[in-house]
């Protein structure tokens, strides 16, 4: 796994586009730094970009390296190794490649203005944790997307519809539903439909951090009285580590059963 693994990297390295990836974050992290003289504002910028672009990155990129390296993998197949190890090698390298991009991107900036010496480091460290996440859900739902589409088209479409239920079609469904049933205690099915969705989750977490929980209302009241406590926050990180573990599951489940 390890060789596939640095080959995985390697590749990804070679490519333009994670060199874009990094320098995209790179120039965000100096623009919002040398714009704002409050740290918690560039935070919350950084946490609405990352929120929503993170998870488009991991899901285009992971379809794409499925796609591209196709042939390359059935060449592999034909070998005696394992099939999973083949592909969460893969997985790991893209999820890997990926989080260092974001890591150093945004990292290199809060070190030159010198902010890793003040307290926006636990801010900036739950930012990046949160990146992470998403950057190994993500990639682990489009490789299974992927490993259940044979054509190209037709995966990078429901990968790209996938991507948009959650980030947008979700949070639309929600507040509907929130406003149809305002007559009925909702305060569990609001935290339980929050966990049903990594990217709600994750800017939760980050909103309750910056402690402006107060703008989300009685909503944000309900979250901060479960997800502000240590045990709420425990458990949503590992409502986050079941992210990445189910789908993970379902690649392992997947490849014993495909015929490639």
């Amino acid at each position: 796994m390890l060789k596939i693994l640095k080959y995985s990297i390697v590749d990804l390295l070679r490519s333009r586009w994670s060199y874009v990836y990094f320098a995209f974050y790179l120039l965000l992290g100096y623009v919002l730094l040398f714009l704002n003289n409050d740290i918690n504002k560039a935070v919350i910028t950084l946490m609405n970009i990352i929120i929503v672009l993170t998870p488009l990155i991991g899901t285009i990129f992971g379809v794409m390296y499925y796609y591209n390296s196709k042939e390359f993998t059935e060449l592999l197949l034909a070998q005696p190794i394992k099939r999973s190890t083949i592909f969460i090698g893969q997985y790991l390298g893209i999820s890997l490649s990926l989080t260092l991009s974001l890591l150093l991107g945004l990292g290199i900036p809060f070190v030159v203005y010198g902010l890793f010496k003040s307290a926006a480091i636990f801010d900036f460290s739950l930012l990046i944790l949160v990146g992470a996440f998403l950057n190994f859900i993500f990639v682990a739902l489009a490789f299974n997307i992927a490993l259940s589409n044979e054509n190209k088209i037709k995966g990078f479409g429901f990968a790209i519809l996938m991507w948009l239920f959650l980030a947008v079609i979700y949070d639309g469904i929600f507040m509907i539903s929130l406003m149809m049933f305002n007559e009925y205690p909702l305060d569990k099915f609001s935290l339980f439909a929050t966990m049903l969705n990594p990217i709600d989750l994750s800017r939760i977490l980050i909103l309750l951090k910056l402690d402006i929980s107060a703008l989300l209302g009685y909503t944000g009241a309900v979250f901060k009285d479960f997800f502000g406590t240590n045990l709420g926050a425990i458990l949503s990180l590992l409502v986050l580590c079941f992210w990445v573990a189910i789908p993970l599951l379902r690649i392992n489940m997947k490849l014993k059963k495909k015929d490639f």
